[in-house]
């Protein structure tokens, strides 16, 4: 059983082990859960990459091929990062790299496309990344990758990153396909035995009460003026990514120009949702507000219910005088809570800025699992420092707050239950339980999923690495 294998000392053992495993050998792709190759009974030494061999073909699955060189770059990539390879066969190595060729193999026959966009964002974002670690320095990444031009390099790299979005955007059908009905959940439940249950690490409930600081109009409309000139240059051949990277406050598209590629479902806000889908191809929107700050995009491609567009955030700046006043105004509301004259919950509801949490009485939602409840172990750092030490019922001091994009707010939190650690309960921890079993039934549909297409494409492995046991029947033995 699934269980047994994790002993479940904590709840997502099984899933940190695939993560770590990913981060090692795919770089690129989004973390997913994967079937992991056991050591070969005679191993190929992870040493033997310092070898000198003759490079060449090793494998072939579908349309591609593995080279015996793309498991030392696979080694590269660990020691580039400061992981370990003394653990790690060569064949497992392989068995990964099979998985991913299947993958992406696979995803062309279901015709998964990745966009020339797509692939270029993705190049932008990890260049940027890697030229910060060689301090700007291109021609250190070319040597690494042992190719003999930037533009070599560059072609190189697009095919590796188009194969990798395959096989993610593969990985995800495959996982995304599978659900699971509380029947089931109670079933999974019921065939763990007492004692291997899971136990749970502490946990707390937390709310919070934010007040934001109040912009002028002088300074909203220094940042309206701001975009309007960025908007002109692009319209009269200035490049909007480009732009987007020098200027916009959004840390998680700027890096890549601006990009994000979304649908109706995607979850963004429904301001900038409503100006995404109104704009026609290679259109820029006016400036427009959201509770992130003023946006422009610039829609690059709309094919059918998806669009891929580049926008640029950029947030009013706080004075000092509206700092000193959401200060004294969120003085006052703990104040009334302190004296009783208003209940925190109640306090959240009349007077917090926060419409996420507003209506909950400013209970938290943890978003790694949508519920209410934070595991000690595992809560973001600044929200640890700052509930850590407050006692049941306590409000904190005004606590100002700077999040990513730079906004500056002042909280009030408040820890609103506690929970000990605790062997799984099944209605008290029933959301948990419900992960574990999905994570179970996933791992069982990606096996079965490599079975069937295992045996419907063409593999083929040569030479020493016929000698490996795989998890998988690569070798259809």
């Amino acid at each position: 059983m699934l269980l047994k294998k994790l002993q479940l000392k904590t709840i997502d053992y099984k899933l940190m082990l695939t993560i770590c495993f990913l981060l090692f050998f795919n770089t690129i792709i989004s973390a997913q859960e994967v079937i992991k190759d056991v050591v070969a009974e005679k191993p190929v030494e992870a040493a033997s990459i310092n070898k000198q061999k003759v490079d060449g073909i090793i494998a072939t699955v579908g349309d591609y091929i593995v080279l015996d060189s793309d498991i030392d770059k696979g080694y590269l990539e660990i020691t580039a990062q400061g992981g370990s390879v003394k653990d790690i066969t060569r064949c497992q190595m392989l068995g990964k790299l099979l998985e991913d060729k299947l993958y992406a193999h696979q995803a062309i026959q279901d015709s998964i496309i990745v966009s020339d966009a797509e692939v270029k964002s993705m190049m932008d974002e990890r260049m940027t990344y890697m030229l910060r670690q060689t301090g700007g320095d291109i021609n250190k990444i070319v040597e690494f990758y042992k190719k003999s031009s930037v533009e070599e390099f560059k072609t190189y790299f697009a095919d590796i990153l188009k194969e990798q979005k395959l096989s993610s955007e593969m990985q995800k059908k495959i996982v995304d396909a599978v659900e699971i009905t509380p029947e089931e959940v109670r079933n999974f439940f019921k065939k763990i035995p007492k004692d291997e249950l899971p136990t749970f690490g502490a946990e707390m409930e937390v709310a919070q009460i934010v007040v934001e600081p109040k912009v002028s109009k002088e300074d909203k409309q220094k940042v309206i003026d701001r975009l309007n000139s960025i908007r002109k240059d692009v319209l009269e051949g200035s490049s909007f990514a480009t732009k987007a990277v020098l200027y916009s406050m959004d840390p998680g598209s700027a890096p890549a120009g601006g990009y994000y590629k979304m649908t109706r479902k995607t979850p963004f806000v429904k301001e900038f949702k409503d100006v995404a889908f109104s704009l026609a191809e290679g259109e820029i929107s006016e400036p427009f507000e959201t509770i992130y700050g003023y946006h422009i995009i610039m829609v690059d491609k709309i094919k059918g219910q998806e669009v891929e567009l580049r926008h640029i955030l950029i947030s009013p700046t706080v004075s000092e005088t509206a700092l000193k006043e959401a200060k004294e105004r969120i003085t006052n509301i703990r104040n009334k809570i302190v004296n009783k004259e208003i209940s925190f919950a109640d306090a959240a509801r009349n007077d917090s800025d926060q419409k996420e949490t507003r209506a909950n009485g400013g209970t938290l939602v943890n978003p790694n699992t949508q519920d209410t409840r934070f595991e000690l172990t595992k809560m973001d750092a600044a929200l640890y420092s700052q509930v850590s030490n407050l006692k049941d019922d306590e409000v904190s001091q005004p606590l100002l707050d700077t999040d990513d994009k730079g906004k500056k707010t002042y909280k009030l939190i408040t820890v609103t239950n506690r929970i000990d650690e605790h062997v799984a309960d099944y209605a008290k921890d029933y959301t948990k339980i419900k992960e574990l079993a999905l994570k179970e039934k996933q791992i069982n549909a990606i096996a079965k999923w490599f079975d069937t297409k295992i045996k419907d494409t063409y593999i083929k492995i040569i030479g020493e690495y016929r000698d490996c046991t795989f998890t998988n029947n690569w070798l259809k033995k």
